[in-house]
Order: structure tokens, then sequence, then C-alpha cells
């Protein structure tokens, strides 16, 4: 029943970049930073990066406050090939604010929904998002 509940609508302009961004043809890595406008109620871009690592995205997160991220991930398997998966990527840090956590909680599902994303992950510390905390995740979807 929790799944059907839509806290936050997100934005339109951030459902076309989400659809851009899914089919992009580039071969680096990249992130969607996106967050929710507390007073408007509304998922909505923060800022979008090319060419980033996890571990300089993770310097890009705040602190105490809940984001989502949509990251493009060069994946290279153990047999040589490569793939891109796509990402989903719900960082809470621990010491935040409970109503944001409700509130960024409720409206994961939607999001991830309408992005189309099946690679979906949850952190509550920050140091956690390193390449190799990555390649653990996607070891699953093997």
């Amino acid at each position: 029943m929790s799944s059907s509940l839509v806290v936050c609508e997100v934005e339109e302009s951030l459902r076309e970049k989400l659809k851009k961004f899914r089919f992009r043809k580039e071969t680096n890595n990249a992130a969607m930073l996106i967050k929710i406008d507390m007073a408007k109620q509304l998922v909505i871009l923060e800022e979008e990066f090319e060419d980033i690592s996890l571990d300089d995205l993770r310097n890009e997160l705040p602190e105490r406050q809940p984001r989502y991220i949509v990251y493009s991930y060069k994946y290279t398997h153990g047999d040589g090939r490569v793939s891109y998966p796509l990402c989903f990527i719900f960082s809470s840090p621990m010491g935040c604010k409970p109503e944001q956590q409700m509130m960024y909680a409720g409206s994961k599902n939607r999001l991830v929904q309408i992005a189309e994303l099946t690679k979906i992950f949850e952190t509550r510390n920050a140091d956690d998002l390193t390449e190799e905390w990555l390649k653990n995740q996607l070891a699953f979807f093997r």
C-alpha cells in the first residue's frame, strides 16, 4: 500500500531530463543529483555531472540531507565486457530531519517508476559510496 503513496510530484522538466539521460550515448560516468523542494513538495534536478567518479560525487552530497542520485556507470565485467548500468541511489544520511526522510522515502518509488530504473540502492552513510560498493551492489544483477 505504501508503494502507491505519492508524497511529492516529479517536476516535468526533470521527467524529460531523466528520459534523455536514460538514452545518452556517451561512454563516461555521469550523474544527476536530485532533491526535493520542500516548500513546493516537488522533486527537482539539483545538478548534472559528466565524467564524475563516485568519489567525486560523494563530495557533492550534503552532509545531513537526503538526495537521489541517478548514476550512469561504465562497468567493466570480469570477462572484459563493458556495460553501462543506470543506477538509482537513495542517500539518506544519519542525522537528517525526520520529515525530510519521510518525504524522500515516500517519493522514491514514484521517481524510480518515472525514470524506469531497476538497479535501486540505498545508503545511510555517504562514505559507502565507492566504486567497490557499487560493484558489490551490481554483482547481484549478473
